[in-house]
């Protein structure tokens, strides 16, 4: 083969390599990249942790804007249910979780919780112990949210009956009413009174063996899933976990 052809072989190969190069796929958006609203409906006793959760995800990722809705878990699986437009769910207990299997078929635990009685600060009237919640007046979760559920096998256990003043439809509610004095007492996660100066806390006899697990999980028709995937993995990150940490949950 003469020195010509033999250049435009070359050439000819060099021109079928580049056009090969040009027909890759571009690589795949760094999760840096994830832009959009995600909107995460998460049970009210999560709100301080995954307030600060949701400052440190959006600095890493700065496209996303976090939207938080929290509320009771059952009142939270409703909408849901109801199609709300969730992208993530985190739930106070697995039972509620389980109401929107169809919606979240791979919720993972990542938190726990046990229960405090929280009484207004100084204590006016004097409780000591659950036996106690019987003679003042007591505010109380409502049955069907999680920690109404946890406060009845709590009180069942401890052999109380207790006929509250009200029964509220999150946690975040049944403080309200206690650091405002409108109670004597009230049943609420030991994650509720961490720093604060407006109520007390008393561990009671049993809380131990009361032990709320809470899931999270991406939602199958989340509008975000990208930003949904990684906020799940986030919170499970060992810098999500330290937030929960530090505000007193436990390992689930």
């Amino acid at each position: 083969m003469s020195r010509s052809l033999r250049l435009l072989a070359l050439l000819g190969t060099a021109a079928v390599l580049a056009g090969c190069a040009s027909a890759a796929p571009a690589p795949a958006a760094s999760e840096n990249q994830l832009s959009g609203t995600l909107e995460v409906y998460a049970a009210a006793s999560l709100q301080r942790s995954f307030d600060e959760i949701a400052a440190a995800f959006e600095a890493v990722h700065p496209g996303v804007t976090v939207s938080t809705v929290y509320d009771g878990s059952s009142t939270l699986a409703t909408q849901i249910g109801e199609g709300a437009p969730a992208d993530v769910f985190a739930s106070a207990d697995e039972k509620n979780m389980a109401k929107v299997e169809a919606s979240a078929p791979d919720p993972q635990l990542f938190a726990a919780n046990t229960l405090v009685v929280a009484v207004p600060a100084g204590n006016p009237g004097a409780v000591a112990s659950l036996a106690d919640l019987a003679r003042v007046t007591t505010v109380l979760c409502a049955a069907e949210v999680p920690c109404g559920a946890a406060s009845a096998t709590l009180l069942s256990n401890a052999g109380v009956t207790v006929a509250p003043a009200s029964a509220e439809q999150n946690v975040t509610a049944v403080l309200t009413k206690v650091a405002a004095g409108e109670a004597d007492a009230g049943l609420v996660y030991a994650t509720d009174v961490v720093g604060r100066d407006d109520v007390e806390a008393i561990v009671p006899e049993g809380a131990d063996a009361v032990v709320n697990r809470y899931p999270i999980a991406t939602l199958t028709d989340a509008p975000n899933p990208a930003a949904a995937s990684a906020f799940v993995t986030f919170v499970l990150s060992d810098e999500g976990q330290k937030v929960l940490a530090d505000a007193g949950f436990r390992a689930p």
